[in-house]
């Protein structure tokens, strides 16, 4: 291996690092500003890097943004994943999931909008076809098309599903419970666009979910309650 060689190792190594970092401060500025007014010569020097090393691994603005967008999409199946863990009680699962989903959405706008598919001017533009690749794997990785509402809708239950399910769960079960999963997640949805001046998602969810147990037959047996 030749001098030249480490160096390149070096530098691949030092890449994620300066990845996040630089995605942190895109993040942060744009709590402040407007996308359009947020500047890849500040982000560069918010992040401690040049901004030639940012160039070279978003390509541009454009691809900063997809990155940005692609990063918090990710954290929010993440999340989710934590939310559902954090509770012993099956019953309490779904309803700390909807209401962990509504604190996320209202303190990140990025998520707010990937969830709903209400994207402002304020937000980078979100990918809705693959763009030219670019030179690394982690940003050829974010071009790519992001999921529409109803897809990421559709991850977060099939993971929830995942979660929940016993070892050779009965098929009629893993059906009713993932119905009852998308009934939780969409009354989270509902509830990030009209909130009700009182109570909260979590008793939403929990008061919804017993009711229609109550009213279908089986249904107490699949439910997550």
């Amino acid at each position: 291996m030749t001098g030249a060689d480490i160096d390149v190792g070096r530098r691949e190594a030092r890449m994620p690092a300066a990845r996040e970092s630089l995605l942190d401060a895109a993040r942060t500025a744009l709590v402040c500003r407007p996308w359009s007014a947020v500047r890849m010569v500040d982000v560069a020097a918010a992040a401690g890097v040049s901004r030639q090393t940012l160039y070279n691994e978003f390509g541009g603005k454009g691809g900063l943004g997809r990155a940005l967008v692609r990063r918090e999409i990710d954290a929010v199946l993440t999340g989710a994943d934590h939310a559902l863990a954090g509770y012993h009680e099956a019953g309490e699962r779904l309803p700390a999931l909807a209401e962990w989903l509504v604190r996320a959405a209202r303190g990140n706008s990025v998520v707010r909008a990937a969830l709903t598919g209400l994207w402002t001017p304020r937000l980078p533009a979100p990918a809705t076809a693959r763009v030219p690749a670019q030179s690394t794997a982690a940003q050829r990785g974010a071009d790519g098309p992001l999921p529409s509402p109803g897809e990421l809708l559709g991850l977060l239950r099939d993971r929830t599903v995942v979660a929940l399910s016993p070892p050779r769960a009965d098929p009629a079960d893993t059906a009713e419970l993932a119905r009852l999963t998308e009934l939780a997640l969409r009354l989270a949805l509902s509830w990030m666009q009209a909130p009700a001046p009182d109570g909260g998602v979590g008793t939403l969810v929990r008061d919804t979910l017993g009711a229609v147990s109550a009213r279908t037959p089986t249904a107490g047996a699949r439910s997550p309650r």
